[in-house]
């Protein structure tokens, strides 16, 4: 599995890795068996298996990439700047950059801030995105699911 886990970091696509462990898996269980039927299925089931597990451990490391930027923007006043990093598990794709609160919104339901923020990958210049983050009983968390930008899949706005 952590082969597996470790192609997860590779935004080629989950689905050729989960085909190519399906694949592999299908083969030798049907030669094992004698049986196609059984190694098909094998096939199937095992690339299901991995698609998931791989998007499941994409969106952990992207869960943890907002909540880091939202951790540090809270703790942040209207204006302010500070910067932000993330350490994952498997050290690949640590992030790190800058956040600055642009705008609080309280209201008497949410009390919710817009913020940007940079991803820092040398040699190119930082790119900097703009998002909300907003708070809940359990802290401030990341409040936009749809916008569109292609950093996590549509989940926060490019600043052009």
């Amino acid at each position: 599995m952590l082969p597996l886990l470790l192609l997860a970091a590779c935004q080629s696509g989950s689905g050729t890795t989960a085909e190519l462990t399906g694949l592999a898996t299908g083969g030798v269980a049907g030669a094992a068996t004698a049986n196609p039927a059984i190694g098909y299925a094998v096939a199937i089931g095992t690339a299901a298996g991995a698609d998931a597990a791989l998007k499941w451990y994409g969106r952990s490391r992207q869960h943890s990439e907002q909540q880091a930027i939202a951790d540090v923007a809270a703790a942040l006043a209207t204006g302010d700047a500070a910067p932000w990093r993330v350490r994952h598990l498997i050290p690949y794709g640590n992030e790190h950059g800058q956040v600055r609160v642009v705008r609080v919104i309280d209201t008497p339901l949410v009390q919710c801030r817009e913020i940007v923020f940079s991803v820092e990958d040398a040699p190119t210049p930082p790119a900097w995105y703009a998002t909300s983050i907003c708070r809940a009983d359990s802290g401030w968390h990341w409040a936009l699911a749809e916008p569109a930008v292609e950093r996590w899949g549509y989940l926060q706005q490019a600043i052009p």
